[in-house]
């Protein structure tokens, strides 16, 4: 399922588009509305590079059938080894009613190129790892997960040609292309956990929803807190990225009880090397740091357990 630190990315852009619109285009619901658009494209890839690998496995059987029906087929050409096309995972995903309906709602069907699918599966074939899959009798669910997770990290998002195609349909890919392993790697050690038709959870929607318009209207107040600990930086000239998550984090000290300072600080830190300068993670550290220990001792900061559900 999508992590909190998913959300965390979703609405630190949220807060960047917010920022470089002109004023007159914010109408009411213009937040949130973006919001929802940016988890639902994240949806969107997270389906259809799913889909990419049922396609590319299941194109076994497809060679399988034109070498076949070759005018003179060689005794390879009636062999060809079509294990891959049943693989475990793969099927699992193929077989889910959600995925299926994801697949008729988005309209992906018809996105992929049948030769790049031909492409991606001589890769594939051509591969030692998988000549030894399909060589090897049964199915042994660590071999199964093992050459998904090549097909993911080689065949697919390491082959330019479908990265391409992956920029080409999704205006968004670059800046979800990084979470996707996490989150393909989720759904291989987990696959039962997946609800395809609720691929955010109602308490991670309340989450981001609540997360954005708190921000959005506590800034002016974060920003009272954050500029005194700049020193000798220009509040201007430090990277929008920084400043927002650094928003984020203070938000999340006051208004999120049962979010962890700690967490708050590490994630917050993780992001800051991700999407902004190679110094942003130890700067907006410093920063977040420095205002926890003034508002711990201003006994401002109230956290509660979590209740797990």
């Amino acid at each position: 399922m999508i992590s909190r630190r998913n959300i965390r990315v979703k609405v630190m852009q949220t807060l960047y588009a917010l920022e470089t619109m002109e004023p007159g285009n914010i109408k009411p619901g213009t937040a949130t509305s973006l919001l929802r658009e940016k988890l639902d494209q994240t949806c969107q890839i997270f389906t259809y590079l799913l889909y990419s690998l049922v396609q590319v496995a299941r194109y076994a059987e497809t060679d399988a059938r034109a070498r076949a029906s070759k005018h003179l087929p060689t005794a390879d050409d009636l062999n060809v080894n079509t294990k891959i096309s049943g693989n475990e995972f793969l099927e699992q995903i193929h077989q889910d009613k959600g995925f299926q309906a994801n697949l008729e709602m988005w309209k992906m069907r018809f996105l992929p190129d049948q030769e790049l699918i031909r492409k991606l599966y001589n890769s594939l074939a051509a591969a030692d790892i998988y000549r030894t899959y399909i060589q090897t009798p049964g199915r042994n669910r660590a071999a199964e997960k093992e050459i998904v997770e090549y097909m993911y990290k080689n065949v697919l998002v390491g082959n330019e040609l479908f990265l391409q195609h992956m920029e080409d349909h999704f205006l968004h890919w670059g800046d979800d292309a990084e979470m996707m392993g996490l989150l393909i790697n989720n759904y291989l050690n987990k696959p039962h956990l997946f609800n395809f038709m609720q691929l955010i959870s109602q308490e991670k929607l309340e989450y981001a929803r609540e997360l954005l318009l708190t921000v959005s209207d506590k800034k002016d107040y974060c920003l009272e807190l954050i500029k005194p600990k700049l020193q000798n930086w220009d509040p201007e000239r430090i990277a929008a990225v920084d400043m927002l998550l650094m928003e984020m984090g203070v938000c999340e000290f006051l208004y999120f009880p049962t979010i962890p300072t700690k967490v708050t600080i590490n994630e917050y830190i993780d992001l800051a090397k991700t999407y902004s300068t190679p110094q942003s993670g130890q700067f907006v550290n410093g920063i977040l740091d420095n205002i926890l220990k003034d508002l711990e001792q201003a006994q401002q900061i109230q956290k509660t357990d979590r209740t797990k559900k």
